[in-house]
């Protein structure tokens, strides 16, 4: 009996030491609403917990009905006489006023009672609710942030985790920011950290209260340049979504086209009077290296004839070529002639003269406005040490033009050596310009019917070249539109609006990224993978939440600048039709997909 009591007495005491210790954790639990604390601060509430006894909690009455009972059984096992006694200071009503006092507001339970489960779903629903509220700026509410929550996403705090590096210091402007995809691409964007300016028409109450009150709004039309040029006062980045709400052609040119021409020259005027103050010229400037606006344009400017051709076979060919460049009447500088000889060629060349401080390896290309009768022509440019020519080294590419006016882009990244073993192209070397036309690989352009051309002639109508400025980042992203789910009676219209306002934004020299995407759909994006293709090949539609995250991601990834694009959900080319792979891309917030997308695609189109 001795051993027995003494073995009941040891694990009576092991068992109140473990449960001393419980009590002593979940004490620890219950203290800070099951939010796990480093041990080090725990010291400070040591002085409370008492491992030794059995410390009530206080919670309310309702969260325990079991210890409710035990309470009424207790209550109604007291005496008659002590409920009438009035030595006590209180009769039986007051008695019980008080208890039903104590059961509506807390009651005195052991830790035991406590379910942990409910303590940790307290503890993430208080989480919740701040988060509800910090995720609620980016809502199309009219909402107004706090201090907190406006420094918590200008310094990219812990729950900001949509913000990107320097997001606080850039301004964009969105126009069309009440549209389809307009609304998307402004929550999108106050969800990383960027400050968001909107260009809206009118300034209806329905139209101001579609947007955050943190959004500044500039009231006017896109075909105004007045309103255009004080909404772009301020602005880093521009982004186009607005859309004519009919099809009658005035309608659509004033949106599509009248507006991103506004729009541009708009940004390019403000950045130049920012460079102004700044002493210089903006970076986003092209360079201007020839204007034939007169006779004195045309000084410095040579004639050249050559042919590939020197031994004396040649000559049996020769049937004679000739070329000049002069001034017309109407006020165009017209370089024209012609070339029967085989293998030859003219061309016009002049020694650049830039302005004091400026070289080329600050700009990205040659942009060329040319008219004439639609004949291709070669670009030479001669790089070398000016003080020795004899030094330098050709390079090559060949530009088409059209019957009339148009604008040629020609990156200095297309030149190719004359000799293979040369190294690339140094733009800081290029001292000489030459346009060289050849009857070789010319080709038909579409005319009237029975006529017929004599490729061996050509007519170039010059206006101007200028060097366009380099970037990593797109400038000027616009969202047009493939013709996809347009109804065929108007598509023809609408093309043609689109397709001048991506030309005027190409010749404007701002970095671009023209998104074409399919029909746009109401669906959720992030959902299904996506094609990013050249060609107007595609064939679906896409969510206008997926448009919304390109034209966001595009802002900062240099693979985007100067890329125009057509992009859908993936689907599989029907049996017959498989011209080309098609490479899907699915949007996912955990890798970067426009970068690979992006890569593979062919720049200034």
């Amino acid at each position: 009996m001795t051993m027995a009591a003494t073995s009941a007495t040891t694990t009576a005491a092991v068992l109140s030491n473990t449960n001393a210790h419980h009590h002593q954790k979940w004490m620890r639990c219950s203290d800070v609403g099951m939010v796990s604390l480093p041990t080090s601060n725990w010291e400070p509430f040591a002085s409370r917990w008492r491992p030794h006894t059995r410390t009530p909690l206080l919670v309310p009455r309702a969260a325990s009905a079991e210890t409710a009972g035990k309470d009424n059984k207790r209550k109604k096992k007291k005496r008659p006489d002590e409920e009438e006694d009035d030595d006590g200071g209180k009769d039986k009503q007051e008695q019980e006023q008080e208890q039903q006092l104590q059961q509506a507001s807390v009651s005195m339970i052991s830790l035991d009672d406590v379910n942990p489960v409910g303590l940790g779903r307290k503890s993430r629903q208080i989480f919740d609710e701040v988060w509800r509220k910090f995720s609620g700026l980016g809502q199309i509410s009219r909402t107004t942030r706090t201090d907190e929550e406006t420094l918590l996403i200008r310094e990219g705090g812990p729950m900001c985790e949509f913000a990107i590096p320097g997001a606080q210091n850039t301004t964009v402007l969105v126009v069309g920011a009440t549209s389809r995809i307009g609304r998307i691409v402004v929550r999108k964007l106050m969800l990383r950290g960027y400050t968001v300016k909107a260009l809206v028409r009118k300034a209806d109450q329905e139209v101001v209260d579609m947007l955050p009150r943190s959004v500044e709004i500039a009231i006017g039309d896109v075909g105004d340049p007045d309103a255009v040029k004080a909404a772009v006062e301020g602005c880093n980045k521009i982004i186009y979504c607005a859309t004519a709400r009919s099809a009658i052609t005035g309608d659509l040119n004033r949106v599509d086209y009248q507006g991103v021409y506004n729009a541009t020259k708009a940004f390019q005027d403000y950045n130049n009077k920012l460079a102004q103050l700044r002493a210089g010229k903006s970076s986003k400037s092209k360079l201007l290296l020839a204007k034939f606006k007169s006779v004195d344009s045309l000084n410095g400017w040579e004639i050249r004839q050559g042919t590939y051709f020197q031994d004396v076979i040649a000559a049996k060919y020769d049937g004679g070529m000739d070329a000049k460049f002069e001034f017309m009447e109407t006020g165009d500088a017209v370089f024209s002639g012609y070339v029967f000889t085989r293998g030859g060629y003219v061309e016009l060349s002049k020694k650049l003269s830039l302005p004091l401080g400026r070289t080329l390896d600050r700009y990205e290309g040659l942009v060329l406005s040319v008219g004439g009768n639609g004949r291709s022509y070669i670009l030479i440019l001669e790089a070398g040490p000016s003080a020795d020519t004899t030094q330098s080294k050709m390079y090559f590419a060949r530009i088409s033009t059209k019957v009339g006016f148009c604008r040629v882009r020609v990156p200095f990244s297309s030149f190719r050596p004359v000799k293979p073993d040369d190294p690339p192209l140094d733009p800081f070397l290029v001292h000489t310009l030459t346009i060289r036309f050849e009857p070789r690989r010319q080709r038909p352009i579409d005319g009237p019917t029975g006529t017929q051309q004599d490729l061996r002639s050509f007519k170039l109508i010059m206006e101007y070249i200028k060097a366009l400025p380099t970037g990593q980042e797109t400038d000027f992203i616009l969202v047009s539109c493939t013709g996809l789910g347009i109804e065929p009676t108007r598509r023809e219209q609408v093309l043609k609006a689109k397709k001048a306002g991506e030309d005027s934004l190409r010749r404007s020299g701002l970095g671009y990224t023209i998104i074409r995407p399919g029909p746009l759909k109401e669906e959720p994006g992030g959902q299904r993978a996506l094609i990013f293709d050249q060609g107007n090949r595609i064939s679906q539609g896409i969510s206008c939440a997926d448009v919304a995250d390109i034209c966001v991601k595009a802002l900062h990834d240099s693979t985007a600048r100067n890329k125009s694009f057509d992009v859908c959900y993936e689907y599989v080319a029907e049996q017959g039709k498989e011209l080309y792979e098609l490479v899907a891309h699915l949007p996912d917030k955990a890798n970067n997909y426009l970068t690979p997308a992006m890569s593979v695609l062919e720049k200034n189109t």
